[in-house]
């Protein structure tokens, strides 16, 4: 019987085949002539609201219909599984040079006769980097105009087919989309395929992409521009190629465009920053051997000689220093004078990067037509959701127009409820990081006590101490926690923001950005906060110590100091995040595509048309921008704010991102239907986010190597304690290190054996001696440590900001070329609609509208004149 079926099925399919000759794989109504801009599916499920959805669609085509589109359905019997329909839409030309002008849309007029820049004496060099000329600038360089219907002569029409390109006119067609009304319910007029999708009336709305990634399409008509995104672009083979920014914007519009135009540039940008860094990270590797502290250390004569105190209570015992060689050793990597040279270059980097960026910006809004570019209307106008919820109007002062709003009670009562919500999860990431504490407090005895009592730790003991052991457990752990947090918080984000209820979709995005930004800002940075700042600095002194929850002892910092564990903590969180990402990003819907077309992947391309190829494609929603600029600027955030103790970060960065851009590229390319193109002039909210971090990035770069690095401590011993003129260092580690008389200790804090019978130990802190008269009282030495350490942030923030500001200053944000051009191009626009209207004005002139015609006449010569003057 099961056979049977499959052979009808098999017979069935053979006569659509040779009733439809031509392929299915293809990007037009049957006629082969118009061009399909749009498609909605929907599956015919005999529910009990089967008949209100099938008049709400009845209605919505009627209306789009009336609007001037023309549609085609596919019955489902002809799709592949034979339960969804697709109703296949193109816009006439007719309807494209109305909305052309409703849109604002630029259109050619004149090819640029400004010539190009001069040739960089580089290019050789660069040649390998570069992609073909008609892959990079597949259209060549216009003067462009507002569209008008009325001036249709005025611009370069070839082919009114090809004028407008497919992502111009799937913007055009979605515009109808989001504005055609189907119907009235309840007593208010209901518009929009957002509603129809999120009530189920359609399942899916998406345009199509122009043929397969893998080959070309047989139709000569057929532009294959996703096949060249594909070759030239998404494969990681290409990784050392320049990106086709010109071809990306014509293909997904000027949005995505300028996502990856940016991503690009932090990525060339990155590079700088990653050879500096790379050279401060092997001037500490070259220098290990002359680092005198930790030869202090290593040596059996100081560092096997000097006793410590327990590090933690009654069970951890006394220790020797020079068991910490080798973690001392590694600290110098990162703990040395190049990483002051490093913190205060990546605070004149990270200015140098935003300006640069505002100037190629510049440059893309005049060469992408977005130089008068106001935000679309689309962004601008109320949403659905603002309109279906909020029952009062009131008159709309600029339309006069009554329109739906939102008391401000309710707004109060919203943001309350909003803010109290972001305000619980900031304390559960805080009450989170404190439990992760709390896990190194509690664990740190039973480390100690394993590495001691364990022979086969033996061997790597001197590398694998207690601390780190804890700090790489505990980064390990929270790096867990963060992604947990993440996943729920994300869900809670887009649900506050929903009950905002905010007016337009750009107001929307904003205040998700924000909130995202905010939680994924404490949720990744307060480990790192942690360690840098509050590890090791309130820990009082044997006999003294401070206790958290009057329970755990406070964590000392490592006797080389605590910035090895900061080092430790960012490269776990940011690398994990990284793998993370990119897992996510690429494995996950490659998996989901395999699964949902694994049905279709024997069919012949007969019968899995293009529309169903796409339709099981993933879709790539409005907040997919919006996860990657996240994910990027929160990656920022780890390169500047804690650069100081990590100088391979921007290196780290720089590979993550060579991947980042194909692994974007390519699930683009061939993991989603494409999206609907948009326009953007810039990054948006996250330029002033940028901005914030830059600033905030000196002061914890400033206050990481005062307080956090021993650079500070040790330059005040060279410079004021030391005794040996040979020798400036030498003593500096039984300078920093303060003796504490083992009787002194309470029941509490003693250690439970003593099999040597040490009589004093030692611990980290400049504080007298037990036989002073002001023992265990801080030293005069501690005191010129802290004012040295204010008086260095004070100096380092003063000359970096210094800096940054004059930089900023020097850099004019507009180049002086692309000025030239803008200004350029206004003038030529003016002279050529000037000419035009003169040219009119003489034809009506010769029809006899003598008076009227010849005023005007003069007037329309005059702002001619005007004009050249100008």
């Amino acid at each position: 019987r099961q056979s049977g079926r499959r052979y009808n099925l098999f017979l069935k399919r053979r006569l659509r085949i040779d009733k439809r000759h031509q392929s299915k794989d293809s990007i037009f109504f049957r006629d082969g002539v118009r061009r399909i801009d749009f498609v909605l599916s929907y599956v015919d499920d005999l529910n009990k609201e089967w008949e209100k959805k099938l008049e709400r669609r009845k209605e919505f085509e009627r209306n789009l219909q009336k609007a001037g589109l023309e549609l085609e359905t596919e019955d489902k019997k002809e799709s592949e599984d034979g339960k969804i329909y697709f109703v296949k839409i193109h816009a006439p030309w007719e309807v494209l040079i109305t909305y052309a002008e409703v849109l604002n849309i630029k259109v050619p007029i004149k090819e640029n006769d400004i010539p190009s820049m001069v040739e960089n004496p580089l290019d050789c060099m660069l040649a390998p980097l570069r992609l073909p000329e008609k892959v990079m600038h597949p259209e060549p360089d216009y003067f462009t105009a507002p569209f008008s219907k009325e001036k249709q002569e005025l611009y370069l029409i070839n082919d009114e087919s090809t004028f407008f390109s497919p992502s111009m006119r799937n913007r055009i067609v979605n515009y109808i989309l989001t504005r055609c009304p189907y119907g009235t319910e309840e007593g208010k007029k209901k518009f929009g395929i957002k509603r129809l999708l999120n009530n189920g009336t359609y399942s899916a709305a998406y345009p199509l992409h122009d043929c397969q990634y893998w080959k070309k399409a047989n139709d000569p008509n057929c532009d294959n521009e996703r096949y060249t995104l594909y070759m030239e672009w998404a494969r990681f083979l290409r990784f050392y190629k320049e990106q086709p920014l010109d071809l990306i914007r014509k293909y997904y519009g000027e949005k995505i465009g300028i996502y990856f135009a940016w991503l690009g540039f932090y990525t060339e940008m990155l590079f700088l920053a990653a050879v500096v860094g790379l050279i401060c990270f092997l001037y500490g590797l070259f220098t290990m051997d002359e680092n005198m502290s930790s030869k202090e250390i290593c040596d059996p004569a100081i560092g096997g000689e000097i006793i410590m105190c327990p590090l933690c209570d009654r069970e951890c015992e006394y220790w020797r220093l020079n068991t910490t060689c080798e973690s001392s050793e590694y600290s110098h990597l990162f703990d040395n004078v190049a990483t002051l040279f490093f913190a205060i270059f990546m605070g004149i980097w990270v200015t140098l990067f935003l300006e640069f960026w505002k100037r190629r910006q510049a440059r893309l809004k005049y060469e992408w037509d977005l130089v008068d570019f106001e935000e679309e209307q689309q962004q601008l106008q109320l949403r659905p959701e603002y309109e279906a919820k909020c029952t009062q109007k009131k008159k709309n002062p600029v339309t006069q127009e009554m329109e739906p709003y939102l008391p401000i009670t309710s707004q109060a009562v919203r943001f309350c409820i909003s803010g109290a919500t972001v305000l619980f999860w900031v304390s559960l990431i805080i009450a989170s990081m404190i439990a992760v504490i709390v896990y190194r407090l509690a664990v740190y005895a039973a480390f100690a006590s394993l590495m001691e009592n364990t022979q086969t730790l033996q061997p790597i003991s001197g590398l694998l101490t207690p601390q780190l052991a804890t700090s790489v457990t505990a980064s390990c752990l929270n790096f867990v926690i963060i992604m947990i947090l993440n996943f729920l918080y994300e869900r809670i984000a887009i649900w506050i923001t929903d009950m905002e209820i905010p007016r337009t979709h750009m107001e929307y995005e904003n205040r998700l950005t924000m909130k995202m930004f905010l939680f994924q800002f404490v949720n990744y940075y307060s480990s790192c906060f942690y360690v840098a700042f509050f590890k090791g600095k309130f820990v009082g002194y044997p006999g003294a110590y401070t206790y958290m929850f009057n329970r755990w002892r406070n964590e000392e910092c490592d006797p080389a100091g605590c910035l090895i564990e900061l080092t430790t903590q960012l490269t776990i969180v940011m690398a994990g995040k990284q793998i993370w990402g990119n897992i996510q990003e690429a494995i996950v819907p490659w998996i989901c595509n395999w699964w949902g077309r694994r049905k279709a992947r024997n069919n012949p391309e007969n019968l899995y048309s293009r529309w169903e190829q796409d339709h099981d494609l993933q879709t790539f929603g409005a907040l997919g921008l919006f996860y990657e600029y996240l994910e990027m600027v929160i990656q920022f955030g780890f390169i500047t704010l804690f650069v100081a103790s990590f100088p391979l970060a921007p290196l780290l960065a720089l590979m993550n991102n060579i991947l980042e851009i194909r692994v974007d590229s390519w699930k683009l390319t061939t993991q989603y239907r494409r999206p609907v193109a948009a326009k953007a002039h810039s990054i948006g909210v996250w330029q002033e986010i940028l901005n914030g971090m830059a600033i905030l990035s000196v002061v914890t770069n400033a206050f990481i190597v005062a307080f956090t690095s021993d650079m500070i401590p040790r330059l005040v011993y060279y410079y004021a304690y030391s005794e040996d003129e040979d020798s400036p260092m030498s003593g500096y580690i039984n300078n920093s290190l303060s003796v504490f008389q083992i009787s002194d200790f309470p029941e509490r804090n003693k250690p439970k054996l003593n099999p040597e019978n040490f009589v004093i130990c030692r611990y980290r802190d400049y504080r007298y001696p037990p036989d002073h008269e002001r023992r265990y009282l801080h030293t005069m030495q501690f005191w010129h440590i802290l004012a040295a350490k204010l008086a260095f942030i004070i100096i380092m923030e003063h000359v970096v900001f210094i800096v940054k500001f004059f930089v900023a200053w020097m850099i004019p944000d507009v180049p002086a070329d692309v000025k030239a051009k803008i200004k350029r191009e206004k003038y030529l626009t003016q002279k050529i609609l000037h000419e035009y209207e003169l040219e009119k004005l003489k034809e009506r002139l010769c029809q006899g509208d003598k008076l009227a015609t010849e005023k005007e006449f003069i007037a329309t010569e005059g702002r001619m004149e005007l004009s050249r003057a100008m």
